[in-house]
């Protein structure tokens, strides 16, 4: 007998499953609430679950294979042209049952808790980051207004500023000297939050052997170690680097038709956060390799440099899943072989 497969669509507080009685032929389509889901898949015999990897999606995975089954996480965009009618629990249920049996549907590997608790740190930093960006670049607006102008960059103006505060204290009003003093305060109490933070992350870059294993690639910092390795999680989710690179948004968008493909622009699908820390790092290679690569520099010669660096980012992407997909050490002479 084939193990009973269900189609879960979850939620807060409401949870509705999907499955065909392989005894019966019975279709049941049934709302549980959270323990009571939890109980009745503890007495169920061991099966597929399929659910949709949004909020919680990993937490349940997790909690579902404690259980005795098989996890199953797909992305939404491939659920939903299974909803044949309006857009209901139950409707998304069955859709969930439906695309999970479809042959090469691609599905999203299952994270850990500490993968989740890694990426949980990448985006509280990213956010306090935006923050301070916003405190500062609002502290130079309301100064300029007051005729006072400051070197560019974060570091340089903040600088600048604390070096003037003499004469802005005879230029500008007292009460706005003082919340000139409060958002100071304000941006190196943000500095302060995001230098601990990446103290964290850099102690975990540490001790994790994926993290330090892809470290080695040019452009490649504790930053985007350990935000890749968090993302990627199992690398046997891929079959291949270009795949992952697609995952990211590394590659071209393709459109055709007669038998003829035409490769349009990047097609920026998958986590902004982990591209553009892998384009930051690939621009960065771009300007102090000191000894780049033939095909680095036949790539600089021939593409603008933003195309180039997108390029340099796929490739960065590429080599890091083939370290961690084939456990070997980065070479920087290593040149692959196309598989018969």
């Amino acid at each position: 007998m084939h193990a009973t497969t269900y189609g879960l669509d979850v939620a807060k507080r409401v949870f509705q499953m999907y499955w065909v009685d392989g005894d019966t032929g019975e279709i049941v389509n049934r709302r549980f609430g959270r323990d009571d889901l939890i109980q009745y898949l503890s007495r169920r015999p061991p099966g597929r679950v399929a659910l949709e990897a949004c909020g919680s999606a990993h937490w349940w995975a997790r909690k579902i294979k404690a259980l005795g089954h098989d996890v199953v996480l797909l992305h939404a965009k491939f659920i939903r042209p299974f909803v044949q009618t309006n857009k209901t629990d139950a409707a998304d249920a069955r859709a969930i049952w439906t695309a999970v049996q479809q042959p090469g549907m691609r599905t999203v590997a299952a994270k850990t808790e500490d993968q989740q608790a890694m990426l949980s740190l990448h985006r509280i930093r990213s956010l306090l980051v935006k923050f301070r960006t916003m405190q500062v670049n609002q502290l130079r607006g309301l100064l300029y207004e007051f005729g006072a102008s400051f070197r560019a960059g974060r570091v340089a103006g903040l600088a600048e500023i604390r070096a003037r505060m003499a004469e802005l204290e005879e230029a500008l009003p007292g009460a706005m000297m003082c919340c000139l003093q409060d958002q100071l305060r304000r941006i190196d109490g943000l500095q302060t939050e995001i230098e601990q933070l990446e103290q964290r992350i850099g102690a975990s870059h540490k001790q994790d052997a994926d993290c330090v294993a892809i470290a080695s690639v040019p452009g490649i910092g504790r930053l985007t170690a350990t935000a890749l390795v968090a993302t990627l999680g199992d690398a046997a989710t891929f079959k291949s680097g270009r795949e992952f690179a697609a995952f990211l948004g590394l590659v071209p968008r393709q459109s055709g038709t007669g038998g003829k493909v035409r490769l349009g622009a990047m097609s920026k699908r998958g986590d902004p956060y982990l591209r553009t820390l892998l384009i930051h790092g690939a621009r960065s290679v771009l300007c102090h390799t000191r000894a780049p690569t033939p095909w680095q520099s036949a790539i600089q010669e021939r593409r603008p440099t933003n195309v180039a660096a997108v390029a340099v980012a796929s490739k960065m992407a590429r080599t890091a899943w083939a370290i961690l997909a084939h456990g070997e050490a980065y070479r920087k002479d290593h040149v692959s072989a196309r598989p018969a």
